[in-house]
C-alpha cells in the first residue's frame, strides 16, 4: 500500500479519547484522528514522533489522520482499517504460500453468527474463512495481541473452530504492524479467554500465522512470516 495524500511528522502531545488526539504539527497544536480504537498506551507517549497522512475532505472535522508512531527508531503502523487491505493485496499477489491454492477472495463474509474479513474459494468448491488481527504491540522483539480485552475476538476465534469441525477451512492472521520481530504470542496477561481460544483453535485445526510488515512513512507491505508461540 501506497499513502499518496500528504504525508507530515509532528510530535504526540495527548490522546484525551479514543477517537482523537493532539500532536504539534508546523509549529502548532492540532487535533488529528486515530483510526485505532485500540488502547495504544505503550507508543503514544508524550513526545514521540507520529506520522499524520492529510484527508483532503473539506466535511471533516480534523484535516489529519494519525497513521504511525516511532518507537525509538521502530515505526509502527497504528491505522486499524490497513490490515484487511495490506492482507487483500497479500492474496491476489499470493504471497501467503499456504493460500495460494485460493483464487476467490470475497470480503466481509458471514459464516454462524460472525462476520469474518475473508471468504476464500476456489474452482474445487473448498472454502476458507480468514479473520485478520492488527497488532501494534511489542515488547523486546516479542509482538502481542490484543493490547484491551476482546470478548468479540474471543467469538470469533470459536466461531472459526466451528467452521473447520463443519468442513471448512479456517485461519487467523496477526498483521504485525511494525517490521522488526523475533515472535508472536496471545496476550494472556491482558486477555486470558481471547489466549485460551486461541489455543483451543490451534488445536482444533485452525490455522493461526503471524506475519511482519514493512512500514514506511507513506507505505506498508507484508515483510515476512513470524514464528508463533501459542
Amino acid at each position: 500500500m501506497i499513502f499518496k495524500n500528504n504525508i507530515k511528522t509532528a510530535k504526540f502531545i495527548k490522546r484525551p479519547n479514543r477517537f482523537n488526539a493532539h500532536v504539534l504539527v508546523d509549529g502548532k497544536e492540532e487535533v488529528v484522528h486515530v483510526p485505532n480504537t485500540g488502547r495504544c498506551r505503550e507508543i503514544l507517549k508524550e513526545g514521540v514522533t507520529v506520522i499524520l497522512r492529510e484527508e483532503l475532505n473539506p466535511s471533516r472535522k480534523t484535516r489529519y489522520d494519525l497513521m504511525a508512531v516511532y518507537k525509538e527508531d521502530k515505526l509502527i503502523s497504528i491505522d486499524s482499517q490497513v490490515p484487511n487491505k495490506v492482507v487483500r493485496e497479500a492474496l491476489e499477489n499470493g504471497v501467503i504460500p499456504s493460500l495460494k491454492v485460493y483464487n476467490l477472495i470475497e470480503r466481509e463474509k458471514t459464516f454462524g453468527k460472525s462476520r469474518f474479513d475473508f471468504k476464500l474459494g476456489n474452482n474445487f468448491g473448498e472454502e476458507y474463512y480468514l479473520e485478520v488481527k492488527g497488532v501494534t504491540l511489542e515488547f523486546s522483539g516479542e509482538a502481542r495481541f490484543p493490547d484491551a480485552p476482546t470478548e468479540r475476538g474471543t467469538k470469533h476465534v470459536l466461531e472459526l473452530v466451528e467452521a473447520k469441525k463443519q468442513g471448512k477451512g479456517a485461519g487467523i492472521l496477526f498483521l504485525i504492524q511494525l517490521e522488526e520481530v523475533d515472535n508472536f504470542r496471545p496476550n494472556y496477561e491482558m486477555d486470558e479467554n481471547f489466549g485460551k481460544a486461541v489455543k483451543y483453535a490451534k488445536e482444533n485445526g485452525v490455522d493461526i500465522f503471524a506475519y511482519s510488515c514493512s512500514v514506511t512513512e507513506d507505505s506498508i507491505s507484508i515483510f515476512k512470516e513470524v514464528k508463533v508461540r501459542i
